[in-house]
């Protein structure tokens, strides 16, 4: 998993929205897990980055991707990876020896991050709590004795794997600045950037 340095927003993102978030506390996120299951809590902030409620769940299969940017926590609530959405049509990535849509590889991508997690972490804006699809942002703690002890934002991994790019709003600005040094990286040859076809999307 490739790690991202230098990413910094101001305040936080959480669930779309800017707002003043405490940094996430990665001993916190750590202490979570618990053998045999993977452990999922969305905590929900207000305007004032204050935390108004937590949810936690356990799952011994682990979480599924129903879409590019969404998984399933339970039979009935999703999660939304906020702000990114897969390149248009066909994709051929050599070093993944994939051939098929940008979506289905998107899709395959956020499954193996969200297998590979122990727990994840998300953040969504209070209004988010009773939807059925939650928009929020996510991080995943991975542990892999002796090679990986890690806390990743979600959205900034697979952007800079290039399985996802940043989405753009209706007046064409990116809805996730947070994430431009991610997609930079992305860029350099990863993923939906390794295909020509999508080089000048």
């Amino acid at each position: 998993m490739r790690k991202i340095f230098g990413l910094a927003c101001v305040g936080a993102l959480v669930g779309g929205m800017a707002v003043a978030a405490p940094t996430i506390d990665k001993d916190y996120v750590k202490s979570l897990a618990a053998p045999g299951k993977t452990v999922l809590v969305i905590e929900y902030y207000d305007n004032e980055g204050e935390v108004t409620n937590r949810k936690g769940f356990a799952s011994r299969e682990g979480y599924r991707a129903i879409s590019p940017t969404d998984f399933q926590v339970d039979g009935e609530t999703s999660v939304h990876l906020y702000g990114l959405e897969p390149c248009d049509g066909e994709l051929t990535v050599r070093s993944e020896d994939f051939s098929g849509t940008c979506a289905q590889f998107a899709q395959d991508q956020l499954q193996i991050m969200l297998k590979s997690a122990k727990v994840l972490f998300c953040r969504a804006f209070v209004s988010e709590e009773s939807a059925k699809s939650q928009d929020a942002t996510c991080y995943g703690y991975y542990h892999y004795p002796g090679s990986l002890d890690s806390v990743d934002m979600l959205e900034e991994q697979l952007v800079s794997l290039g399985a996802l790019r940043v989405a753009k709003g209706s007046d064409g600005k990116p809805l996730r600045e947070d994430l431009s040094e991610a997609e930079t990286i992305g860029q350099k040859g990863y993923g939906m950037w390794a295909d020509p076809r999508h080089k000048g999307q």
